[in-house]
C-alpha cells in the first residue's frame, strides 16, 4: 500500500511542477498545486481526466460553461475535452488519467497506440 497526504504534501513551484503521485498502466495520479493567481492555461489531454478539489477554490471554463469549484467538487473531463482552470486564492487539486497513457499520447519520439 502506498498513501498520500494531499493537505501536505510538498508541491515546490505550484502549477509549474506538478507531483505525479503513482502510475500505472490503468491510470496515473497528479497532485497539483495552483498559488494564489496561477492557472493551468486553455489545454487538453488524451486522456478521461478525473479532477477533484481538495483545497481552495478554481474557476473552471469548459467549452461554453464556466464554473466555480470549491474543496469537494468533483469534476470529469473526456479525452480531448479544452479546458482551463485558474485559482485567485490558491489550490490544491487530485488529479487522475484514465488509461495512462491514453491514445494518442505523444511520448517523445512514439505516439500510444493503445489498440495493439
Amino acid at each position: 500500500m502506498e498513501s498520500w497526504n494531499l493537505r501536505e504534501q510538498e508541491a515546490p513551484h505550484g502549477a509549474r511542477s506538478p507531483v505525479v503521485l503513482h502510475t500505472a498502466d490503468e491510470a496515473r495520479a497528479v497532485l497539483i498545486v495552483l498559488e494564489p493567481g496561477q492557472s493551468l492555461g486553455d489545454h487538453e489531454v488524451k486522456e478521461n481526466a478525473y479532477l477533484t478539489v481538495i483545497e481552495g477554490s478554481v474557476r473552471v471554463e469548459s467549452r461554453d460553461r464556466t464554473m466555480d469549484a470549491t474543496a469537494g467538487t468533483f469534476l470529469v473531463f473526456g479525452p480531448s475535452e479544452r479546458h482551463a482552470i485558474t485559482s485567485d486564492g490558491g489550490a490544491r487539486l487530485l488529479l487522475l488519467l484514465a488509461p495512462w497513457p491514453g491514445e494518442g499520447h505523444y511520448r517523445g519520439e512514439e505516439m500510444v497506440d493503445r489498440k495493439t
